[in-house]
């Protein structure tokens, strides 16, 4: 006897349900969430948002771009303009400060400190536990950052904050394409302040100098840090930090339920990744439950987009991936023309090489699967990085529909031809990586909607970032202008024995 088609919601209701249990819960309703399509439309949402701060901006980032003065001007504008307001920097301390004594990101936030006070502007830099020592001395600082990072991108102001996986750089904010959803609420962006705070607390402080040689800035570990400095004694720093940080994950953190009279239809799950720092987290865990549901009644037949700039998931990864056996799944990733790291100098060049390997490898596993008629490589190419009018591809998530409740009467195409438009959706900083669930720090948040005006502008999302993708299939890797040299694969391997990772 054939089992009766659940709804979309019903269907939704048993995901939420699992998350439930994995992480803090924040119902809302759907006109609370925005979605932004361009670099530029991040860019003016950032500024505008900043410029009318009464209380409160946080900036979690990898890095500011040294020479975003405009950025910054409208920092100091809003600063100058309210005296209440406080803002608070976090960024990666080798990131941030890689390039001292020339221009860093440090050195470009320290002058806001000499103006306005540290009461008023805080710049963090946290360094990770895992980079000390003789790895430290000797690691060049261009790869040195394979061993860990703040990775977080959380960009909160007053009670609105946009998550995203882009960075704070002219180029994210003109041709390098990502993703970028902006929530109104006081609760959400309340919890994601802790959460800035927290990791701010575990990592150095930046305060201005005029000393021949600083590079403009002075970099301390505060005595008021609840840990030791990770540089000092790292097991010691990684004790401290898991206390201070662990309960800030967990479904108590969820604010009171309120009984309304319009039931909400959309929820949000913030999950992270502080592996480095904690001994568990709740993004891998929270994918881990969505990915395996796939694969059972009623969600067989679902449809899924995945998508990472760096084409680099881990092996357990992509065995959930390949374990829900779709209808239909995409994978999107960036053409080696938009790679940002196509055309480096040293190392870093060889990384478009290296995520063609995997995608390569990807296929192969596809193949073997008996799933190449169902899922589908795509590489995203609007022209070619640092030529005239070529943008790069930095984007990262996860899309997922359900089956449709198709009836007994209908014919047998019914399904596919009523394709239903996202349910699910990850978005955030994670690239869903080794160096995701390992080594860096990550915040994303799963929006779980019914709500059909909400479902189809995600679908809308997922149209607008495959208008510049094509499929790849295996035999494009064979072309001599793809193949992956012994000396690019003998460099992935040497990261890794050194426990690195790409």
């Amino acid at each position: 006897m054939a089992s009766t088609p659940q709804s979309q919601a019903s269907m939704l209701a048993t995901i939420t349900t699992d998350l439930d249990k994995i992480a803090p819960r924040f119902d809302m309703q759907p006109e609370q969430i925005t979605i932004i399509q361009s670099p530029a439309g991040f860019y003016e949402t950032l500024k505008t948002k900043i410029s009318k701060a009464q209380r409160r901006v946080y900036l979690s980032t990898l890095y500011i771009g040294k020479t975003e003065h405009e950025l910054i001007s409208t920092i100091r504008t809003a600063l100058q303009n309210n005296p209440s307001l406080h803002v608070s920097f976090l960024t990666d301390s080798l990131r941030g400060t890689r390039e001292t004594p020339d221009p860093s990101s440090a050195s470009l936030l320290a002058p806001l400190i000499a103006e306005f006070g540290t009461d008023r502007v805080e710049v963090r830099m946290y360094h990770t536990p895992n980079l000390t020592g003789l790895r430290k001395k000797y690691i060049p600082k261009r790869i040195n950052e394979g061993w860990g990072l703040q990775h977080m991108k959380l960009y909160g102001v007053d009670d609105e904050i946009i998550m995203s996986g882009a960075n704070l750089s002219s180029d994210y904010f003109t041709n390098r394409q990502d993703r970028y959803h902006l929530f109104r609420s006081k609760d959400l962006t309340d919890y994601f302040a802790k959460i800035h705070n927290g990791v701010a607390n575990l990592s150095f402080d930046i305060q201005p100098s005029d000393k021949e040689g600083s590079g403009g800035y002075t970099m301390t570990w505060p005595s008021s840090n609840p840990a030791p400095s990770p540089l000092d004694s790292p097991s010691k720093f990684k004790a401290s930090a898991s206390k201070h940080l662990s309960h800030l994950l967990t479904p108590s953190n969820s604010p009171a339920r309120l009984q309304s009279a319009s039931p909400s239809t959309t929820t949000i799950y913030p999950v992270l990744s502080l592996v480095p720092l904690l001994s568990t987290s709740t993004e891998l865990p929270a994918l881990t439950k969505i990915l395996t549901s796939l694969t059972r009644s009623p969600f067989k037949g679902s449809t899924w987009t995945f998508t990472a700039g760096y084409f680099n998931m881990t092996s357990s990864f992509r065995r959930l991936l390949l374990s829900t056996r779709p209808a239909s799944g995409t994978v999107l990733t960036a053409h080696p023309h938009a790679n940002g790291f196509y055309g480096s100098k040293g190392v870093s060049g060889m990384l478009p090489d290296a995520y063609t390997h995997l995608a390569k490898m990807f296929l192969r596993k596809v193949k073997h699967e008996g799933l190449s008629e169902s899922i589908t490589l795509k590489e995203w190419k609007y022209g070619k990085v640092n030529e005239e009018g070529g943008w790069t591809y930095h984007a990262k998530g996860l899309w997922v529909s359900f089956p449709s409740a198709t009836t007994s009467s209908d014919p047998p195409s019914a399904a596919t031809e009523k394709q239903e438009d996202p349910s699910l959706t990850v978005i955030g900083s994670s690239n869903y990586t080794k160096r995701s669930y390992e080594l860096d720090l990550e915040a994303n948040v799963i929006i779980a909607t019914s709500d059909p005006g909400l479902r189809q502008r995600l679908g809308e999302e997922v149209k607008w970032l495959n208008e510049h993708a094509k499929p790849v299939r295996e035999e494009e890797f064979e072309k001599p202008e793809r193949k992956v040299s012994v000396g690019v694969r003998l460099s992935m391997w040497a990261v890794r024995v050194l426990g690195g990772a790409l």
